[in-house]
């Protein structure tokens, strides 16, 4: 096995020289070695297929051009953005200001507020822009003049992850179709008859188990609102003005508060895989590039261990609501340092993502390459025929969600990553507090629909509302 590695490793060097040496072409004529730092949040599998592109860029491309790239984990995205920060404010300790580094567009947005990203777009001809996926590229024109702030090289989506093994049974004990979970409501109908069955299955009243789990409660409300016809955030030179109607509100609430407190959803663990994991959901809706995390083992509470199959689909929709999904999964940003370094970032980034490397590091970390080429399940099955069985399934769904939907994230905004985190816990935050006041009552004798009863009113709703939309506004400074 690490003969055929080293082969196609091999292979792909030689592919890269031959097929990317004309991207890198151009104003590169460099008499010095330029060395580049990149920063990155990648860690496991990731992290690993990250640096043989590294590596193989390095004894290829970049001997020919001059260009040395050293890549340097700093843990989770948060520690990464902590030491970008550190070091453009020169705080003590800090190390030296990456060439590139991994980012999600708030704190791009941030930086180049202050002057320092450079815009990639003057590296990139016409042709190689429309290589890649056009959402993908726009994301990172904050001023929408052309300008490409954020350089795409691996993307993510969400999509409906479901155990199998103990859908079948639920399935065929209820006549429960799996195109029941196409829709949200659909999701929402069929997680109660779960809960009923499931609590038909034992002695005792009310203690029936969820059947569904979400990861990002952000995504949830954004995109749902978005298929609804309305946009949360819409920016205009920076500023976001707030478009959440009652009713939408409304319609999101139903579909998460609700079932929620009854018990029809959960979430307990970390990530909703991890839920699964333990037999608290035998659904969830996550990122795509959490594959490589799915699980393929439950082990309950009570020691129960048993193996199971996943299937994935696409994520749950609104009925009647425009085909609308997530489009996620943090890009690049080159620091505006001096114009050879920057030329020279690009080179390699251009490599990174028009390569076979492109679906190399991909298959290895479960995110979707960037450029329409690579974009495609038969391409990439060529390329990487014994990928693993979950990114195999996550790749396959998440790549037809590409083509099938329209892939949307919010512009960049001032205020808008505290934005993001009220969305992410406003709802589900009450919504946790709340379901244990439901259980405490359950406990005392109280039966569902008497616990569930004081929070199921139009006032409740209305009372969580108001202050939701002011606490957002009070965010963004509408």
């Amino acid at each position: 096995m690490k003969k055929k590695k080293k082969i196609f490793t091999a292979a792909l060097c030689m592919a890269a020289l031959t097929a990317v040496l004309s991207g890198c072409a151009g104003k590169r004529t460099a008499k010095e070695p330029i060395e580049l730092t990149v920063w990155i949040y990648y860690n496991g599998d990731q992290l690993r297929a990250f640096n043989e592109a590294v590596d193989a860029f390095n004894a290829t491309v970049g001997r020919e051009k001059q260009i040395s790239v050293t890549a340097v984990s700093l843990g989770s995205v948060n520690d990464l953005e902590e030491n970008v920060l550190n070091a453009v404010h020169g705080k003590l300790g800090a190390q030296e200001i990456p060439n590139v580094f991994s980012a999600y567009s708030d704190t791009v947005y941030a930086l180049d507020a202050l002057g320092l990203i450079a815009d990639t777009s003057p590296y990139l001809t016409e042709r190689e822009k429309n290589a890649y996926i056009q959402s993908y590229l726009a994301e990172g024109d904050f001023n929408n003049d052309g300008s490409v702030k954020i350089f795409p090289v691996a993307k993510a989506t969400e999509i409906l992850v479901v155990n199998d093994t103990d859908w079948q049974k639920f399935a065929e004990a209820t006549g429960t179709q799996i195109s029941d979970l196409a829709t949200i409501e659909g999701m929402t109908a069929a997680a109660r008859r779960y809960y009923e069955w499931t609590d038909s299955l034992t002695p005792e009243a009310n203690d029936g188990k969820a059947l569904f789990g979400r990861d990002a409660m952000a995504n949830y409300m954004i995109i749902g609102a978005k298929q609804l016809g309305h946009e949360i955030f819409t920016v205009k030179e920076g500023k976001a003005s707030i478009d959440l109607p009652r009713d939408v509100a409304k319609k999101l609430w139903d579909n998460y508060y609700v079932p929620y407190i009854k018990g029809y959803f959960a979430a307990s663990g970390r990530f909703r895989s991890d839920d699964m994991k333990t037999g608290n959901v035998i659904a969830f809706v996550g990122s795509s590039a959490g594959a490589t995390f799915f699980p393929d083992r439950v082990t309950t509470e009570d020691e129960d261990s048993y193996l199971i199959e996943l299937k994935t689909y696409p994520a749950p929709q609104f009925e009647n609501g425009e085909k609308v999904a997530v489009q996620q999964g943090a890009g690049m940003a080159v620091i505006q340092k001096t114009d050879a370094e920057v030329e020279a970032s690009v080179c390699f980034l251009k490599w990174f993502t028009q390569s076979d490397w492109s679906i190399e590091f991909c298959v290895g970390s479960s995110y979707m390459p960037v450029t329409r080429e690579y974009s495609n399940m038969a391409r990439i099955e060529k390329k990487s025929p014994g990928m693993k069985p979950s990114v195999r399934m996550a790749l396959d769904t998440s790549v037809q969600m590409v083509e099938d939907h329209t892939l949307y994230t919010t512009k960049a905004f001032t205020g808008g990553a505290a934005a993001r985190r009220l969305l992410e816990s406003s709802m589900s935050d009450l919504a946790k507090t709340d379901r244990e006041s439901v259980e405490n009552a359950m406990r005392q004798g109280a039966t569902l629909e008497e616990a569930c009863a004081p929070m199921l009113t139009e006032e409740y709703f209305d009372a969580w509302y108001a202050q939701m939309m002011t606490e957002l506004t009070a965010v963004i400074g509408e």
